[in-house]
C-alpha cells in the first residue's frame, strides 16, 4: 500500500498535440495534349529514425559538455598540492546532506555530503602534513544525531595528537545556539567574536496542530493508528498533545538534554550540575562567556587564523576541506575486499530514489534500494553491507520490499549492518530491523513501530465555497477512498482490519529480526519513538555510534580486521558520465536531471528550510504514509 494508494490523486491527462497546418499546394497547369508521361522522380532518401537522430543529438551535446568541462578543468580544476603545516578549514555553518543531489548536468562544485566531511577529517588525521583543524561554527542546521557524527570525527582527529580549534561569530544571534555550541565543544579550544553571544538556553520541542483550522474551513480528518503513541496524525486530528504524545516527546527531549549536558560537561571540564545551572542562567553575552567557562577567549577571525597558523609551524597555512578532499580523496577508495554501502535516505516510497532540488528532501525508493541489495548480494567481491538509513518512514509496501532484500542478502551470506542517521523510525525502522546489527547515535530518533492512515473529508469545505459534486457508482464500496464523504460503518470496520494486519506484520517481524519475545515487542512498540540511547536499552539498537562503528562491525562480521585492505563502494554503482547523460536525455533518469536544476538559486536556499518542514509534516505534498513519523526538531 503506497502513499498514493492511501491518498489517491487523479492524474491530469496531457492535451493531444495540435496537428501541424498543411502547406499550401499551388494549382498545377493542365498538361499539354498527347504529352508523354514524365518519369517518376527518384525516391527521397530515407531519413534516419528518431532513435538514431536522438543518439546523434545526444552525442553532440555530450561532446560539447565534455569540451566545456575539460576547459573548465584546465583553467580552474588543478588540484592544490598539500604541503606541510596545513590547517584544514571546515565550514560547519552549512548542513551536510546524507546524499548529494548532483546529477549528470551538475558540472559545478560537487556537494559535500556528511560522509565526505567526516571522511575528510579522518583522512587528515592520518596525514602528517596536516597539523590541525579550524572550524567556523555558529548557525548550523545540522540535526543533533548528525552533530554527534561530526563530533565523533573531531574526537578521532584529536586522538591523533593534533589540535582542533572552533571559531564562531555568534552562537545564535538573538536565537537558540544549543546545537552549534554542542558541536563546538568537540574541539580543543573555542573562540568567540567579541560582539557575539551564546544562545545556550535549553531545549524546547514544539508540535504543530492544524485541527482548529480544519474545523473552521470544513475539513474533517478521518484517520486512525496503531497504537496510541503513533502521533504523526495528531497534526491533523488534535489541537494539542495527547497524554501519550506528550510522554513520547518528553522522553526524547529529556534524553537529548542529558546528552547535551554530559557532552558539554566532559568537554569543558565541568560537573553536570554546573552545566545545568549554566544553561538555566543563559543566554550569555559575549563578555560573560569566558567567565562562564564556555569559551577560551574572545577574538576576531584574523586573530584566530594567525594563532592557528603559528601553532602549525613556520609554514602554517589554511586549506579548505573541499580542496583537500579534491586533492587527496577519502580513505578506503581502493582495497582487496569490498564493503558495500547502500543509502536508504528520506521518506520510503515505491519507485526510484530521488532528491527534491527545492526542499532538499530525499526519497528512499524501493526500486533503487532493492536493486542495490540484489547487486551487492550477487557480487562475489562484497564481504559485507553497510546500510545507511535516515528516514521518517512512509509506504508500508515499499518498506516491506526493502525488508525482503535485506533478508535475502543475509541468506546469500552477506552480513548487513545498519547505521542510523538523524531518524530511522516507522518505515525507516522496518527496513532496518532484519539486519545483523543496528548502530545508532544516542540522539537518533528510532522505533515508532506502528501504523496510521486515513483520509480528509472535504465535502463541507466545498459546500462553503459553493462547489458541489455529483456522481454515479459501480460497486458497493466505490466511495471507500472518496474525500467527498465519510467512511460507512462497514468501510470503517474494513479499514480497522487493514491497520491490524499491518501492525501485526510489523511487530512479528521486529520480534524475528531482533530476536525478542513478541510480548516484549508489543510493550515497546505502540507507535512510540525512542532516542538511540533509549533504543539500545530496550533492544531496538545494538551499538551507539556512527558510520565508523558500523563499518568496524561489518568488517568483524566478514571475518576481517580494521587493518585489513578494504574499500567502501556505494551500491548501486554510479553510472559513467555518458551513461548518466544519455539516461537523463531519454527520460530514464529524470530525477537525476531535475536534481541539478536551480540548486544554487538564492530563493530556493531561503525557502528550503521552511518548505522542508512543511513537506515532512504533510502540510504540502503527500500526507504522511502509513509507516511514518513527524519531524522532531529541537530549538
Amino acid at each position: 500500500m503506497s502513499d498514493s494508494d492511501v491518498f489517491p490523486i487523479d492524474p491530469v491527462p496531457e492535451p493531444p498535440a495540435a496537428p501541424a497546418p498543411a502547406a499550401p499546394v499551388p494549382a498545377a497547369p493542365p498538361p499539354p495534349a498527347a504529352q508523354a508521361p514524365e518519369p517518376a522522380p527518384p525516391a527521397a532518401p530515407r531519413k534516419p529514425g528518431r532513435g538514431l537522430k536522438f543518439l546523434f543529438i545526444g552525442a553532440g551535446i555530450f561532446s560539447l559538455l565534455v569540451l566545456i568541462a575539460a576547459i573548465g578543468f584546465l583553467l580552474f580544476g588543478k588540484k592544490m598540492a598539500v604541503k606541510g603545516g596545513t590547517v584544514l578549514e571546515l565550514n560547519l555553518e552549512s548542513a551536510y546532506p546524507e546524499i548529494a543531489s548532483d546529477g549528470p548536468f551538475a558540472f559545478g562544485k560537487k556537494t559535500m555530503t556528511l560522509a565526505d566531511l567526516t571522511g575528510t577529517i579522518d583522512r587528515a588525521a592520518t596525514d602528517e602534513r596536516v597539523s590541525g583543524l579550524l572550524a567556523r561554527i555558529g548557525a548550523s542546521a545540522t540535526g543533533m544525531a548528525e552533530t554527534q557524527e561530526i563530533r565523533d570525527a573531531i574526537k578521532r582527529f584529536r586522538a591523533s595528537k593534533k589540535f582542533a580549534v572552533a571559531y564562531s561569530e555568534t552562537f545564535g544571534e538573538f536565537g537558540p545556539g544549543n546545537g552549534s555550541y554542542y558541536l563546538a565543544t568537540a574541539f580543543d579550544e573555542i573562540y568567540l567574536q567579541p560582539s557575539g553571544d551564546i544562545g545556550l538556553s535549553g531545549f524546547v520541542l514544539e508540535s504543530l496542530f492544524l485541527r482548529g483550522m480544519f474545523d473552521k474551513i470544513g475539513v474533517k480528518p478521518e484517520f486512525d493508528h496503531r497504537k496510541e503513541y503513533k502521533n504523526a496524525m495528531n497534526t491533523f486530528t488534535e489541537k494539542a498533545m495527547t497524554p501519550a504524545h506528550r510522554e513520547a516527546m518528553d522522553g526524547i527531549l529529556q534524553s537529548r538534554y542529558r546528552q547535551l549536558v554530559s557532552g558539554i560537561a566532559e568537554a569543558r571540564k565541568m560537573s553536570e550540575d554546573e552545566v545545568r545551572t549554566t544553561i538555566d542562567n543563559g543566554p550569555y553575552l559575549g563578555p560573560e562567556t569566558v567567565k562562564a567557562k564556555l569559551v577560551d577567549g574572545l577574538a576576531y577571525w584574523d586573530e584566530v587564523t594567525k594563532k592557528v597558523k603559528e601553532r602549525a609551524g613556520k609554514n602554517g597555512h589554511l586549506m579548505k576541506a573541499s580542496r583537500y578532499l579534491d586533492a587527496e580523496g577519502l580513505l578506503h577508495e581502493e582495497g582487496k575486499h569490498t564493503i558495500a554501502v547502500i543509502h536508504g535516505i528520506g521518506g520510503v516510497a515505491r519507485g526510484r530514489s530521488s532528491v527534491n532540488p527545492v526542499t532538499g528532501n530525499a526519497t528512499m525508493g524501493s526500486d533503487t534500494v532493492t536493486h542495490a541489495f540484489r547487486k551487492a548480494a550477487e557480487d562475489k567481491s562484497v564481504k559485507a553491507i553497510v546500510f545507511r538509513v535516515s528516514s521518517p518512514g512512509g509506504s508500508y509496501v515499499a518498506s516491506d520490499a526493502i525488508w525482503r532484500e535485506v533478508v535475502n542478502a543475509r541468506k546469500a551470506g552477506k552480513p548487513v549492518i545498519v547505521s542510523m542517521g538523524e531518524v530511522a523510525g516507522s518505515g525507516g525502522y522496518f527496513v532496518a530491523m532484519p539486519a545483523d546489527k543496528i548502530v545508532a547515535q544516542p540522539a537518533t530518533i528510532t522505533g515508532s513501530i506502528g501504523v496510521l492512515s486515513g483520509k480528509f473529508v472535504t465535502k463541507e469545505m466545498w459546500e462553503k465555497l459553493g462547489i458541489t459534486f455529483d456522481q454515479v457508482e459501480a460497486g458497493k464500496n466505490s466511495n471507500f477512498w472518496n474525500s467527498s464523504r465519510s467512511y460507512t460503518p462497514a468501510e470503517w470496520e474494513r479499514f480497522q482490519a487493514w491497520l491490524d494486519r499491518i501492525y501485526e506484520d510489523f511487530t512479528k517481524k521486529v520480534a524475528e529480526g531482533r530476536k525478542l519475545p513478541i510480548e516484549k515487542v508489543q510493550e515497546i512498540a505502540k507507535g512510540r519513538i525512542w532516542s538511540g540511547e533509549e533504543g539500545k536499552k530496550i533492544g531496538l539498537v545494538d551499538e551507539l555510534g556512527g558510520m565508523e562503528t558500523a563499518i568496524s562491525l561489518a568488517l568483524r562480521a566478514a571475518g576481517l580486521k580494521d587493518t585489513d585492505s578494504y574499500k567502501l563502494e556505494v551500491f548501486p554503482r554510479k553510472k559513467a558520465p555518458f551513461e548518466a547523460l544519455m539516461a537523463a536525455f531519454s527520460g530514464q533518469d529524470e530525477d537525476a536531471a531535475a536534481a541539478s536544476v536551480s540548486s544554487q538559486e538564492e530563493l530556493i536556499r531561503t525557502l528550503r528550510p521552511h518548505l522542508k518542514k512543511l513537506e515532512a509534516m504533510g502540510v504540502i505534498g503527500e500526507p504522511p504514509g502509513v509507516l511514518s513519523i513527524p519531524p522532531v526538531e529541537m530549538q
